[in-house]
């Protein structure tokens, strides 16, 4: 019986397979973040509230991060619109963090005023966990100051329930804790896309005339770029105005 030969490749010690330089990156990173709130009146201002006759609407987290969305792409674009109202909501976030803060402190230095008593915030036997997909840090922001109104409203009911102050004084302090949440969440209002770069606007072009009258006057410091938000996304650094000329007669008009 004739038995064929297998024929065994050889391998080449100078012709190792070289792996591509994708092989050697980490992937992509990933990553969970979690929102945990112990009061009914936080969780309330996570979804917020629609407009009917008898209410006025309240925006929300979740209404809030969906505002922003708009004015982050805006300042991807070097929007100077975009770029200022950017600068609002990070001025807005900056205040209701520290009316939030200031209260906090005032109501947990009476719950701690005893030095026989020490009395810890009360917790939910059953807080919620909102998970956040969120696409920037400023809508972050505004979930950790939910989170600080969820220990505001946590330090005022343990501090009525003890008598350190009064239902009176506490509803006064939870409510002016979210009036400035709220504000907050308002201060993306009034901004829409308009397409227009920081060139024209330096230009005063027609499109960036009627973007003003709409809009208002930008601050000088927010169109040369030396003041935004800090938190604000990164791009490319636009051409100055002086070297780069904008052929506005050969340029089709932006809708």
């Amino acid at each position: 019986m004739n038995q064929q030969a297998t024929e065994i490749p050889r391998t080449d010690p100078d012709s190792r397979t070289v792996p591509s330089p994708e092989a050697d990156r980490p992937g992509v990173l990933r990553g969970v973040v979690t929102l945990t709130l112990e009061t009914r009146q936080a969780q309330r201002l996570v979804k917020g509230r629609p407009g009917t006759p008898d209410k006025p609407a309240i925006i929300g987290l979740i209404g809030f991060a969906n505002l922003l969305r708009a004015i982050w792409h805006g300042v991807r674009a070097d929007d100077p619109y975009a770029d200022w109202w950017l600068l609002k909501v990070h001025d807005a976030l900056e205040a209701a963090d520290q009316a939030l803060a200031a209260a906090i402190e005032t109501v947990e230095t009476g719950l701690n005023a005893s030095a026989a008593i020490r009395a810890t915030p009360a917790a939910s036997v059953r807080p919620t966990h909102t998970p956040l997909r969120f696409s920037n840090p400023y809508a972050f922001r505004g979930a950790q100051l939910v989170a600080a109104y969820d220990r505001l409203v946590r330090a005022v009911l343990t501090a009525r329930h003890i008598g350190v102050i009064t239902a009176d004084d506490g509803e006064r302090t939870a409510s002016l804790g979210g009036r400035a949440l709220r504000r907050a969440f308002q201060s993306p209002l009034g901004y829409r896309p308009t397409g227009l770069i920081r060139a024209e606007v330096l230009q005063g072009t027609a499109r960036a005339t009627e973007a003003q009258a709409q809009l208002g006057t930008i601050p000088e410091a927010v169109i040369a770029g030396t003041r935004r938000a800090p938190h604000g996304p990164l791009r490319p650094m636009p051409e100055s105005a002086t070297s780069r000329h904008l052929d506005l007669h050969a340029q089709a008009p932006r809708s």
